[in-house]
């Protein structure tokens, strides 16, 4: 019997939870993708990670068609990307074929639904804090009358983490000074702020 080459690739598919973990803090806008029987929904929304409680925190649009898809209990699937580029050939020393390389995390967990308007407008504060960073410009505070009103039209959720899938095509499959070239590619191709977070899932 024929054998065919197992997909994913395993040498695109990392286990560090860690750098998973780096990509969502840096590229919390995420794909919130669920479905309603054969009917497919997604929605990029900012989604936090929350490392105390082991779990995704956002919140959607009440009126988005979504929403009735997110129950208790039910299964979504977020998509977090990360860098991304196209690998010409003419960057390689061997010969090789045009390819795309990227790094993406892929969790998919269970939701639960916040419905308390205390507990929904503190995610918001949550996530306020974290996309601020360590030089906040502005700090939302509970009893900001803004988000009293606001509260009312979104749709706070959170996900159990339970399967982690960390995508990361960095041209492994290449020969080093081909990798490296590719690696260049990606940072020249990148804004600035981003050759960092390359350098760390590059080791």
């Amino acid at each position: 019997m024929e054998q065919h080459p197992k997909y994913p690739p395993p040498h695109h598919q990392i286990q560090d939870r860690e750098k998973m973990i780096d990509l969502i803090r840096n590229y919390p806008l995420a794909e919130l993708v669920t479905a309603d029987g054969d009917e497919a929904f997604v929605t990029h929304i900012p989604i936090i990670y929350n490392e105390a409680l082991g779990q995704l925190v956002a919140h959607i649009d009440k009126y988005n068609p979504q929403v009735r898809t997110l129950q208790d209990g039910k299964q979504a699937t977020v998509v977090f990307k990360g860098p991304d580029t196209y690998i010409s050939p003419g960057v390689y020393r061997s010969d090789q074929l045009p390819t795309w390389n990227y790094l993406i995390v892929h969790i998919k967990g269970r939701i639960t639904l916040i419905n308390e308007p205390e507990r929904a407008k503190q995610t918001m504060i949550d996530m306020t804090a974290f996309l601020e960073g360590s030089k906040p410009r502005f700090v939302l505070e509970m009893d900001n009358p803004r988000m009293a009103r606001a509260v009312n039209y979104i749709q706070a959720f959170t996900i159990d983490m339970e399967h982690w899938d960390g995508k990361f095509k960095l041209s492994q499959d290449k020969h080093p000074a081909d990798g490296r070239a590719a690696k260049q590619e990606m940072m020249d191709n990148s804004r600035a702020s981003e050759e960092e977070f390359i350098e760390r899932m590059y080791k």
